[in-house]
């Protein structure tokens, strides 16, 4: 009992700080609501064109201001009081979700329409990701870092676990548009949360003042970083080709698979229980290495593998655990790197730049991943994911062979040694 204890103070130990704890409950609740959204606007669009390309152009229109706007808008956040931000950035983002309803409410949308609504919240979406991924820092000590960030990968796996069950059963039973509706309404636990944080606990970061060239700036920040910019060109690869799940799953488990949109809300709400304990497991350590996101995107290349050759849902069920452990160990790991490594004046557009690779990338998958199930079937989708995060992981461990003790740029970071690829959390 007494190393169950520790265990759990351990991971848990950042919930001892009382902004974070506001933070990680509202965004708890608020999440969940999120993946309502999200998998409800998958599977209404699958349900009007019952089209692999469509739900690619439905992923291109959340994801793609991303792609557009995530530069500016991590200086924006470099530039802002992340916490005053995140308040208007999240009541936006409340709109957008009762528009969404009340599309759902009028009967039979043109898909264009939900398009368009899914654009509006995907801007939202760009301005939220680096401000809010950059503000955990700012809420708990320095050497509590990493186990904040991998509590907050841990609260979006459990989100990803309870909404798209809550999703599919939402929409079987009370329709689309309730959905939505309980998104919109979610929003509010995480806007109280934000606005009763003692200010005067934060961490801010210093605000980055007005100057030309900024934004290239950062970009040339992360070239000369080989610690940010080997897992950035990594995330590259795998955020374009193998994170594409709403995109492929659905096809994947109705026509391979033989199953329902319940089918599809299941297999998610596994995938996602095995990234949460990937998470939770990932909270304990102290120190990220350039070589865990390497043999994590190979783990994860091989499960995906696996997962395009299962016979039947039982088996997907199964494998489905170990995707998500390993898809969340990536997205950990690389995560962890960049918010512990990157400079404070620097963290809001570099945690921007991996949303554009990780997120913003969709668009450009998402609609090559579609046509290649569509065409082709599910399967080989999968498989192309699959080659993707291989082809990223060895490229990775081909990269950083023979660095010695590189690490230009700011004074007083952590030892970076490619040698045994360790980077002690700053």
């Amino acid at each position: 009992m007494t190393s169950v204890r520790a265990a759990a103070h351990d991971i848990f130990r950042s919930l001892r700080y009382r902004n974070f704890r506001l933070f990680f409950y509202g965004q708890l609740v608020s999440q969940v609501g999120n993946w309502l959204t999200l998998v409800a606007q998958t599977l209404f669009v699958l349900k009007l064109t019952d089209s692999g390309i469509a739900l690619g152009v439905l992923a291109a229109a959340q994801f793609g201001p991303i792609l557009l706007l995530g530069p500016w808008a991590g200086l924006v956040a470099d530039r802002s009081d992340k916490r005053k931000l995140l308040l208007t950035v999240q009541t936006l983002a409340m709109a957008q979700s009762f528009a969404m309803a009340a599309l759902a409410f009028s009967g039979d949308p043109p898909v264009g329409a939900i398009y368009a609504v899914a654009f509006f919240g995907g801007v939202t979406m760009a301005f939220d990701n680096p401000t809010r991924r950059s503000f955990v820092v700012e809420m708990v000590p320095q050497d509590d870092i990493n186990n904040a960030v991998s509590l907050n990968s841990a609260l979006m796996t459990s989100s990803r676990v309870v909404g798209p069950a809550l999703a599919g059963l939402a929409v079987t039973t009370v329709g689309f548009g309730w959905a939505f509706l309980g998104d919109g309404l979610s929003y509010l636990a995480v806007l109280a949360g934000l606005w009763m944080m003692r200010t005067e606990e934060l961490r801010p970061a210093p605000v980055t003042p007005k100057a030309k060239g900024q934004i290239r700036a950062g970009l040339r920040y992360v070239r000369r970083e080989p610690v940010l910019f080997v897992p950035m060109a990594m995330m590259a690869v795998v955020g374009t080709l193998s994170y594409n799940f709403p995109t492929v799953f659905p096809l994947f488990t109705i026509r391979d698979l033989g199953g329902t949109a319940s089918t599809f809300t299941l297999l998610f709400s596994v995938v996602s229980i095995g990234s949460l304990i990937g998470a939770l497991f990932t909270a304990r350590r102290t120190i990220v290495s350039v070589r865990r996101v390497c043999t994590a995107s190979l783990a994860y290349g091989a499960t995906m593998a696996v997962m395009a050759l299962v016979p039947n849902t039982s088996a997907a069920l199964v494998v489905g655990v170990v995707l998500g452990l390993a898809s969340i160990s990536f997205i950990v790991s690389s995560t962890a790197i960049v918010q512990t490594e990157a400079a404070p004046e620097m963290r809001g557009r570099v945690l921007a730049l991996q949303a554009m690779l990780f997120l913003g990338s969709t668009p450009v998958g998402g609609p090559i991943v579609g046509w290649v199930a569509e065409e082709f079937g599910a399967r080989y989708a999968i498989g192309l994911g699959a080659a993707a995060a291989l082809g990223a992981g060895l490229w990775g461990l081909s990269a950083t062979t023979g660095l010695r003790r590189q690490r230009p740029g700011r004074e007083g970071a952590g030892e970076f040694r490619l040698e045994d690829e360790v980077v002690p959390a700053a």
